[in-house]
């Protein structure tokens, strides 16, 4: 399993954190869903608007099959508008997990 995490920032004066997150869950994860090797996202925020996307891939390929596609490009221009900083991105390895149980809210 390979994980592809993002760091964002939003502006909290252009939007609600709420709004941003309803917003996300109706534009990018239906997208996201209909990636090959998906395997589901976690997405994590302070109250100040920043916060981290960690999406999981079934490999290496599929994590990076986004970015050569523009999928992720795609997904990160819904939100141009409301980023204080332009998203950073990183892809890792993962070598242990330990999930208790899907957070849904």
């Amino acid at each position: 399993m390979f994980a592809r995490v993002t760091l964002f920032e939003i502006d909290t004066l252009r939007i609600s954190l709420d709004d941003a997150l309803e917003m996300y869950k109706e534009l990018v994860v239906p997208e996201a869903q209909k990636q090959e090797g998906y395997e589901g996202m976690y997405v994590m925020r302070t109250p100040e608007g920043k916060g981290l996307i960690m999406s999981l891939w079934a490999s290496e390929e599929a994590a990076t099959a986004g970015l050569v596609s523009g999928y992720y490009d795609e997904q990160l221009a819904k939100f141009v508008t409301f980023y204080r900083v332009p998203p950073g991105r990183e892809h890792y390895e993962v070598v242990f997990a330990e999930p208790s149980s899907a957070i849904n809210t």
